[in-house]
């Protein structure tokens, strides 16, 4: 857990230090409806001063888009060697004051995470699986040789920020607007040393973005484009890790596939360059006529993904037969071309689930999903949105309130 400490470290540019217990404390509702200062949760408020005005906030929520706006507010917790996790504080949004030797300019010793929140129709803010998210971040951490931070500080940090910033979560005005509050945690090297070593100095923030729905015309199959050039992790890699180089080494397969009109890029494993992986940022699920949905197996090289996890289990509630295991690149074509293999869809916390109409290469174009976007998928992708926004009952205990 965070230490308490006598003052806070500010971590951005021109802040000063502010003494823990000075600062206005304000109410954090709890998941039982009572309210709970700021400060119960570690986290010392800093309010802004200057936030932005009722009409910036309103203009940017009619059209926020994606990672192009943030609130007013972020969350901070320090890591020190010699003093553990402490400083915990939500303060004012603002640029890092970073030394340039400090050790993730260089080694990229960083991870992160991704998470929205919703807003239900009684005005209520909740995340969805956010424990999930904290045990991958842990496992994330432990391979890139950061400190690991406890699920109770993580998902406190995300209450912490929303419930001061609850103001920039939108409202959906009706079911179909998938709009939300992405919320996006992460960790870095902060420590100034050019030496490969972990770095004994790191900083966790969580920053806030509001997100308008990732289609807006309505859910649309995709086409990918798969890579022959490039894979995407290696056995004893980080491929199931969520950092940053994964994603960077993920780029130029994706100016390949933009190349050639495709929207995303898919990935064959690195020694035998058969077995399909996962998409730059998504994981691939497969339906075929028997009724049964295969994923990729996790085997060290893949993202455990939340959703992909929820669809398994929102898969199985319906009936479906789920497997994990291997499936070949050849398996792929020949069920599609014998009529086997039904549908194809990506899942992922941003677009939750995306039909994949077409898969292009080189020297082949085969089709995986009817223009319509395929019947299984996008029953699924209901059942989850309307799990996520409170439309429907919660038996597992999935949503955690924010505010």
């Amino acid at each position: 857990m965070v230490a308490r400490a006598s003052a806070v470290r500010c971590a951005v540019a021109g802040r000063p230090e502010r003494a823990r217990g000075k600062a206005p404390l304000r109410g954090m509702i709890t998941d039982d409806g009572s309210t709970t200062p700021v400060s119960d949760f570690g986290f010392e408020l800093e309010p802004n001063t200057h936030p932005a005005s009722d009409d910036a906030r309103a203009g940017i929520l009619a059209d926020p888009g994606f990672g192009r706006y943030f609130t007013d507010h972020m969350a901070h917790v320090r890591w020190t060697q010699d003093g553990g996790w402490h400083g915990a504080a939500v303060r004012p949004y603002a640029p890092l004051q970073l030394d340039p030797a400090t050790a993730v300019l260089h080694y990229a010793q960083e991870i992160f995470e991704g998470i929205k929140a919703y807003r239900h129709a009684d005005g209520s803010v909740w995340a969805f699986r956010p424990e999930k998210n904290a045990e991958r971040f842990r496992n994330s951490a432990r391979r890139l040789a950061l400190p690991e931070l406890d699920t109770g500080t993580f998902v406190n940090s995300l209450k912490a920020l929303v419930s001061q910033d609850a103001d920039w979560v939108p409202t959906p005005r009706n079911a179909a607007d998938e709009s939300s509050l992405y919320l996006r945690p992460f960790m870095i090297a902060r420590e100034p040393f050019l030496g490969v070593r972990p770095s004994t100095e790191v900083d966790y923030f969580v920053i806030a973005s509001p997100a308008a729905a990732y289609f807006r015309g309505g859910v649309q199959p995709v086409s990918i484009w798969l890579s022959s050039a490039y894979t995407r992790a290696a056995p004893g890699g980080t491929g199931a890790a969520k950092c940053g180089g994964n994603y960077a080494a993920s780029l130029a397969a994706q100016k390949e596939a933009a190349a050639h009109d495709c929207d995303q890029v898919a990935f064959l494993d690195a020694v035998e360059h058969r077995w399909v992986e996962e998409l730059g940022g998504m994981n691939l699920f497969f339906v075929f006529r028997d009724g049964r949905i295969v994923t990729p197996a996790l085997t060290g090289t893949i993202l455990e993904g939340v959703t992909r996890d929820s669809v398994l289990q929102l898969a199985r509630d319906a009936g479906y037969e789920t497997e994990e295991r291997p499936i070949s690149i050849d398996e792929w074509r020949e069920t599609a071309a014998s009529g086997e293999l039904c549908e194809v869809f990506a899942c992922g916390t941003a677009a939750v689930i995306t039909p994949i109409g077409v898969l292009c290469s080189e020297d082949e174009r085969i089709v995986c999903t009817p223009d319509s976007g395929g019947e299984v998928g996008l029953t699924l992708r209901t059942r989850l949105l309307d799990l996520q926004y409170g439309r429907s009952k919660d038996p597992r205990g999935w949503l955690t309130r924010l505010a």
